[in-house]
């Protein structure tokens, strides 16, 4: 086998086990899940945001919470904030880019809701923006981020900080993490 495949294989394996004997960490995803089941049992939402790779892991684990993941059962409202196209280009053009999720979570989020955001560096503006919005209302917010967590640690209820600035390797890890969110919550809210 060709030896850089075998090395990025390698990272990912290292950054993987990082997580796992990670105490801390795994607390902290526990305690996402726990509060994401809280929100749903009293009728709450969950959105996620995020830019490029990271919006395209947003909307991937929307679509597992609001679709299916393991099983058939009842649809639960999760939604990637950055869906709408027309949306997107209008308000980024009236207000500027930093806006696109402000806005949205204004119009969509309420008090002890759950918003997500996915931010490898957490320094993007408009996920910044997001959860100053989402803060006012009384939303609940995670953060998805690498190793230091950017400006968007001082603004989160909970940061799942992965501990590498690599962002491929930071990137698999979210979704792994999402992946696990997403089955302990479906597992507790729908198990026969």
């Amino acid at each position: 086998m060709n030896s850089k495949i075998k090395s990025v294989i390698q990272s990912s394996i290292d950054l993987k086990t990082k997580v796992l004997d990670d105490r801390d960490l795994n607390e902290t995803i526990q305690n996402v899940v726990d509060l994401i089941i809280h929100c749903y049992e009293n009728g709450g939402k969950v959105l996620f945001c995020g830019n490029g790779g990271s919006a395209a892991d947003a909307q991937h684990l929307a679509a597992e919470l609001s679709g299916r993941f393991y099983f058939d059962r009842h649809p639960l409202f999760a939604e990637a904030l950055h869906v709408n196209t027309s949306y997107i280009t209008a308000v980024a053009n009236d207000y500027g880019f930093d806006e696109v999720f402000a806005r949205l979570v204004m119009a969509m989020g309420s008090k002890d809701d759950v918003l997500i955001g996915l931010s490898t560096s957490g320094n993007s503006n408009n996920i910044l923006r997001a959860f100053t919005e989402a803060n006012t209302l009384g939303m609940i917010t995670v953060g998805f981020t690498g190793e230091d967590g950017g400006k968007l640690k001082e603004k989160c209820s909970y940061l799942l900080n992965i501990p590498s600035t690599d962002t491929p390797r930071i990137q698999e890890v979210h979704i792994m993490i999402g992946h696990i969110i997403c089955e302990l919550v479906e597992e507790k809210l729908f198990k026969e």
